[in-house]
């Protein structure tokens, strides 16, 4: 016998389904909700609960995820991949692309194009790292030993930018994060590209208190998605900025550390050692 959350599964997996077959005619809510039989309120709760974004935001990262692909061919205009991807303008397709990737089509196009980015390398407590920077904030930090596969990491996240090899102001703030000296923290500034929903989740990680532990559930309660942990948990895999942005802090709720970017070992050294820390500072 079938249980409620059986049929709302398959009421909601259905939806999926359609919105990824007929996106490029970016279909009504209130259509797909009749093509499961709800009334549009109640598919746009249940939907929302059980994918952890509504279904027109689901729409919108399914279109642009289309748009993406068009948008690598270079013979593609905006024009083409508008139409290509169902949007009436181009104009829509440039407001669809700052709202779910923080960049306009062009810049996805040009892969970072003309952007001009500072790396360096550096010791931590926790192993070598490489720290890049844009003129507006740290863009990139990731733990690597081998610093040519650090760099190649870097350059395959904006394979058109510039880069060059300096350690600048925005740089050296940020590693005063390893440091006992905290006075720094507060110059700390960071330039990210991402989803409205993984910037959501990255923004709670920063308030997680140094020493301090949550979990994958609270996370997804504190940005107004109980039922999103397992969305939640691949926005933190997706974290581009080690130590800053603070995922090591996010266990699961049976207390096991989980899994790390970086490495399980790493996070568990991590964990210990800003406990310390937080302990001496009583």
């Amino acid at each position: 016998m079938e249980t409620q959350a059986t049929i709302n599964y398959s009421r909601i997996a259905e939806a999926i389904d359609y919105i990824k077959e007929n996106f490029r005619s970016q279909p009504r809510m209130d259509e797909i909700a009749e093509k499961i039989h709800l009334s549009p309120s109640h598919f746009k709760r249940l939907f929302t609960e059980w994918a952890g974004t509504s279904p027109k935001r689901f729409l919108q990262y399914t279109s642009v995820e289309h748009a993406k692909k068009i948008l690598k061919d270079e013979q593609a205009t905006l024009f083409d991949t508008a139409f290509e991807t169902g949007l009436s303008s181009t104009s829509r397709l440039h407001d669809m692309f700052i709202n779910i990737e923080g960049m306009t089509p062009a810049e996805y196009k040009n892969g970072g194009k003309n952007l001009a980015i500072n790396y360096s390398f550096a010791e931590s407590p926790f192993g070598s790292l490489i720290v890049a920077a844009t003129e507006k904030g740290v863009c990139y930090m990731a733990f690597e030993d081998d610093e040519g596969k650090a760099l190649d990491h870097l350059t395959a996240k904006f394979p058109n930018a510039v880069f060059r090899r300096k350690l600048d102001l925005l740089q050296q703030n940020a590693l005063f994060i390893f440091q006992s000296d905290w006075s720094k923290l507060g110059e700390i500034k960071l330039h990210l590209k991402g989803t409205d929903f993984q910037l959501k989740v990255w923004e709670s990680l920063l308030k997680i208190p140094m020493g301090k532990l949550s979990t994958y559930g609270n996370i997804a309660g504190q940005i107004g998605k109980p039922k999103a942990s397992r969305a939640v948990g691949t926005a933190i895999g997706s974290n581009p900025v080690a130590f800053l942005i603070p995922c090591h802090r996010v266990i699961q709720s049976s207390g096991a550390f989980g899994g790390y970017i970086w490495g399980t070992t790493r996070k568990t050294a991590i964990i210990g050692w800003e406990g310390a820390k937080n302990y001496a500072s009583f």
